[in-house]
């Protein structure tokens, strides 16, 4: 068993939120990553996919999820799964922004809308 404490968490900053890693295969030696978002109000998320399911479950504020080719307007409570190769973006409420936490599979990758390989994120290593 693996317990990683509070201080531990890895943060990782983007220009849309902060990432906080609590577990991952180089944090704890997990086989799944599990990390929040906190997301700024009115941030809006790259477009692009990844080559294993997600799970999002939002914990605080709102957005809008666009997934393939539907959009979801989605707040605190809710839950999104996200399947592999489908290209997404998230849309951070104007006013409130979001926390969300996430999973995915270890080494989930991320990929660019054509498919080019961006790698590996900070926050699922």
């Amino acid at each position: 068993m693996t317990v990683i404490r509070s201080a531990e968490a890895r943060r990782s900053e983007t220009p849309g939120g902060v990432m906080t890693t609590f577990a991952s295969p180089t944090q704890g030696g997990a086989s799944r990553s599990l990390w929040r978002v906190d997301a700024r109000p009115g941030a809006e998320g790259p477009v692009h996919d990844f080559d294993g399911e997600q799970v999002w479950s939002w914990v605080a504020g709102a957005a809008v999820v666009e997934l393939g080719d539907e959009r979801f307007e989605v707040a605190a409570g809710d839950t999104v799964v996200m399947p592999a190769r489908t290209v997404r973006r998230v849309l951070a409420d104007p006013a409130a922004g979001y926390s969300a936490v996430v999973t995915a599979p270890a080494g989930a990758r991320a990929l660019a809308p054509d498919g080019a390989d961006y790698g590996i994120p900070p926050w699922i290593a």
